[in-house]
C-alpha cells in the first residue's frame, strides 16, 4: 500500500514524500457521551487506519490531497488557516498544522487509506493524528516518543476539530487514536486526562468483539452533537457542579426539565457503567461485561436519544440471536455497533446482522 501511496503523491506532487505515517480509528467499549463532561471512556484501537503521505515546503504553502473521490483538493497559505477556513475535510487536516504552531514551511500531503467514514470509529480523528505525526516527525517536535508528548499531540488534534471544522467533541478519540496500544483497552479519565492501559485479550477468553457498521452514515454537523454537550453544560450548572462527571445520581431528581434530567441521568450513569466494567476487567470477567453494553445502548436510545433505528435494529438482532452484550458506539445517530460474543456463536451473529456489515472482528 505505501508504494502506491508514493507512487500517487509523485504523481500529484511530482517529487517523492519524505515520509508515511498512520494512525488508527477506535472503537469505545463502554463510555459514550460523557468525554465532554468530564467522564470515563474505554476505547480501543482499530485495525483500520488513516495513512499519510507529506513532504516539507519551504515557502508557506499547504497543498492537500485525498484518495476519497468526494475529497476536493486545497491549495492555501498556512496563515490564512483559522476558524471555519478552509471548509471539508481539509479542515481536519490543515486545523492540525494550526493547532501546531503552523510550522512556517507549509507541507505537501496525501491521504490515502482511510478509517471507513461516517461509520462512528472516529475518522476524523484518525486523520488529524495521522497528520500530527507527519509534523511531529518532519518538523522535529518531538512530541510522538512519550505519553505525555502524545496527550499533547491529542490536544492540539481536538482543537483544531473544535474550532477549525467547527465540530464540539470532547478528546476521546483522539487521545485513543494516539495512545492505545494493542491488547489493552484504553481508561481515560476526561477530567484530568490520566491514563490508564487495561488488558483486553478478547480471544484468551474465548470472546469476540464484532463492529459493525449499519450503513446509516452518522452526522454530528446538524447540532445534534452540539445540543447534547450542552445540555450536560445546562445540567452542570443547574445542579452547581463544575460537570456532570461531580453529580450524584441520586441528584438527577433536582432537575426540573425533564430532557435535561434525562440527558443528564446518562452521563452519570454511563460513568458508574465504566466503572462497573473496569472492575470486572480488573477480576479477569471480561465475559460478564455484556448487560453493561446492554445498558449503555438502552440509556443512549431512551435518555440521550442519539441511537437509529438501523443501530437498534442490529443491536436488538444480535442479542436474540446468542450475544452477550451489544450497544452503539460512537456519537450516534448512525454508524456502527460492538457486539460481544462467545467465539463459538461468533459466525451465528455474524450472520443474524448481515456478516458483510461485520468491518472488524476483534
Amino acid at each position: 500500500m505505501n508504494g502506491s501511496l508514493r507512487a500517487t503523491f509523485r504523481a500529484a506532487f511530482h517529487r517523492d514524500p519524505h515520509g508515511v505515517w498512520a494512525a488508527p480509528g477506535r472503537v469505545n467499549l463502554i463510555g459514550e457521551h460523557v468525554d465532554y463532561a468530564g467522564g470515563l471512556c474505554l476505547p480501543l484501537a482499530l485495525p483500520q487506519r488513516t495513512v499519510v503521505a507529506a513532504a516539507t515546503r519551504d515557502d508557506g504553502q499547504l497543498r492537500l490531497r485525498s484518495w476519497q473521490r468526494d475529497a476536493a483538493p486545497w491549495d492555501g497559505a498556512v496563515d490564512t488557516v483559522g476558524p471555519g477556513h478552509p471548509s471539508g475535510w481539509a479542515a481536519y487536516a490543515a486545523g492540525v498544522i494550526w493547532a501546531l504552531g503552523a510550522p512556517a514551511g507549509g507541507l505537501d500531503l496525501l491521504v490515502g487509506e482511510s478509517v471507513p467514514p461516517g461509520a462512528g470509529l472516529a475518522s476524523s480523528a484518525a486523520l488529524e493524528c495521522a497528520v500530527a505525526l507527519a509534523v511531529d516527525a518532519l518538523y522535529g517536535l518531538g512530541l510522538a516518543a512519550t505519553t505525555n508528548g502524545r496527550a499533547q499531540l491529542a490536544a492540539a488534534c481536538r482543537r483544531a476539530e473544535n474550532e477549525i471544522a467547527g465540530a464540539p467533541t470532547g478528546g476521546m478519540d483522539q487521545l485513543a487514536s494516539l495512545c492505545c496500544t494493542p491488547g489493552h483497552a484504553l481508561l481515560l479519565d476526561c477530567r484530568d486526562h490520566t491514563m490508564r492501559q487495561l488488558p483486553l485479550n478478547l480471544r484468551a477468553a474465548g470472546l469476540n468483539l464484532l463492529v459493525v457498521d449499519t450503513g446509516a452514515p452518522h452526522r454530528h454537523m446538524d447540532g445534534e452533537y452540539a445540543e447534547r454537550r450542552r445540555s450536560a453544560e445546562l445540567a452542570a450548572a443547574a445542579l452547581g457542579v463544575p460537570s456532570l462527571r461531580e453529580a450524584s445520581s441520586h441528584r438527577i431528581g433536582e432537575l426540573t426539565d425533564p430532557v435535561l434530567r434525562r440527558r443528564a441521568r446518562h452521563v452519570v450513569s454511563e460513568i458508574t457503567r465504566v466503572q462497573e466494567v473496569v472492575a470486572l476487567l480488573d477480576a479477569g470477567r471480561v465475559g460478564d461485561i455484556g448487560p453493561l453494553l446492554n445498558a449503555s445502548h438502552a440509556s443512549l436510545r431512551d435518555d440521550l436519544d442519539v441511537s437509529s433505528p438501523e443501530l437498534d435494529d442490529v443491536v436488538d438482532t444480535a442479542c436474540a440471536a446468542g450475544a452477550l452484550g451489544a450497544r452503539m458506539t460512537g456519537g450516534g445517530f448512525g454508524g456502527s455497533a460492538l457486539i460481544l460474543v462467545e467465539q463459538h456463536t461468533a459466525a451465528t451473529v455474524a450472520s443474524a446482522v448481515g456478516a458483510r456489515k461485520c468491518i472488524t472482528v476483534l
